[in-house]
């Protein structure tokens, strides 16, 4: 079982999702119902930000000196019975941007899905790995929004 903590420290994300934090506890549902054999709680944060804080962060942690659309802070860290997975944080001008052809809670999902898989030891630097990590991204995606 998954728990999406969101955060969003950028306004303009509210104005794309009315209730963001109702749309992800949808999303959370829906990811528990194909996933509830899972008994231990697995718990992770959604940090909703803009282009000039990704930077930031990109430089910081990763010393790119440039906006990311997304970037996973992984932690696995057993709290009781709870597992907190880590910290995604997303663009809203990148998630704008890449709508234009599709839609924006489209490429929402798509980065959180991603972003999720990287918090659960899945990574894409080998080409196999991508392969693995892109079906499984696209399987929780589809689950998700069928």
């Amino acid at each position: 079982m998954i728990k999406i903590n969101v955060v969003v420290g950028f306004p303009k994300w509210k104005k794309k999702i009315k209730n963001i934090k109702n749309y992800f506890k949808l999303k959370q549902r829906k990811f528990n119902n194909y996933y509830n054999s899972q008994k231990k709680i697995k718990e992770f944060t959604v940090f909703l930000t803009n282009n000039s804080k990704m930077k930031n962060l990109n430089k910081k942690y990763r010393k790119i000196n440039k906006p990311t659309d997304i970037l996973s802070f992984p932690l696995n860290m057993k709290i009781k019975s709870k597992i907190y997975l880590g910290d995604i944080a997303i663009s809203y001008e990148i998630v704008n941007k890449r709508s234009y052809n599709s839609s924006f809670v489209y490429e929402l999902d798509k980065m959180w899905i991603h972003g999720y898989l990287h918090l659960s030891g899945y990574d894409h630097i080998k080409n196999l790995d991508f392969e693995k990590m892109y079906k499984k991204e696209n399987l929780i995606f589809k689950q998700l929004n069928s």
